[in-house]
């Protein structure tokens, strides 16, 4: 792992780019040392620099976080191949044209899953070896499946908090029963993206026996800010 920019942000958390291998990445460390691990995935692949994900990160690193977030592949700052431009291309066509797309995300989706979970496995080990970094390992995301499959592989991964707002293959769905870590999910009650009795049915699915659903009113962007504090609150029970 090789840090490539450092800035210590107003707030006293420091910002340092990275790469490991083809990985770009960034972690976030708040002023005290050291701290449990949080992985920051946002929603199918979306660019770590994305600004949503950036004031997450920067918010649970001041709240005593280490948190680390990457580029899937194909995504952010990494290359895109000309299949993986058209097949973004035919998603937007198809919804602008209100067509149904859920295979078009299964081809999509699904790939981009198989592809992240070695890399973050690769980045969580090299993360683990830094002596900011105590141990304890959480995951907090809009990349629901992402966060599935991690959960199910990973034995470092202790608890986590998923967002209902983007496309689970089926893969992933049939997997969540074999998620057993103690889980907040978001769900935004009225996501034009997101069916919601899908979501529903996705927690109902999952085999945690410590699960929490938080709903709110309002579209795909609309998540109350307080739902920050509240899983940092969460991650607190299960990682300090």
């Amino acid at each position: 792992m090789q840090f490539t920019t450092e800035q210590r942000l107003d707030d006293g958390v420091l910002a340092r780019e990275f790469t490991l291998g083809e990985i770009p990445g960034t972690l976030w460390t708040p002023g005290s040392a050291p701290a449990p691990l949080v992985l920051m995935a946002h929603n199918n692949g979306l660019p770590k620099a994305d600004p949503r994900l950036v004031a997450r990160a920067r918010y649970t690193a001041g709240r005593g976080y280490a948190v680390a977030t990457i580029d899937a592949a194909g995504c952010g700052d990494r290359p895109r191949s000309a299949a993986d431009e058209q097949a973004r291309a035919d998603l937007r066509r198809a919804m602008r044209a209100g067509e149904p797309v859920d295979e078009m995300l299964e081809s999509l989706v699904g790939p981009l899953v198989e592809n992240a979970v070695p890399e973050w496995q690769t980045t969580l080990d090299a993360l683990l070896e830094l002596p900011e970094i105590d141990g304890r390992v959480g995951y907090s995301g809009g990349w629901t499946a992402l966060g599935i499959r991690l959960a199910v592989v990973e034995p470092r991964i202790a608890a986590a908090g998923f967002f209902a707002g983007g496309y689970v293959p089926r893969a992933q769905r049939e997997e969540a029963p074999l998620v057993t870590i103690p889980l907040l999910f978001l769900l935004q009650w009225d996501d034009e993206g997101n069916p919601r009795q899908r979501a529903l049915d996705l927690f109902d699915a999952f085999g945690s026996k410590e699960k929490t659903l938080h709903a709110n009113l309002g579209g795909h962007t609309g998540t109350p800010w307080f739902e920050l504090e509240d899983g940092c609150r969460f991650l607190d029970r299960h990682l300090k």
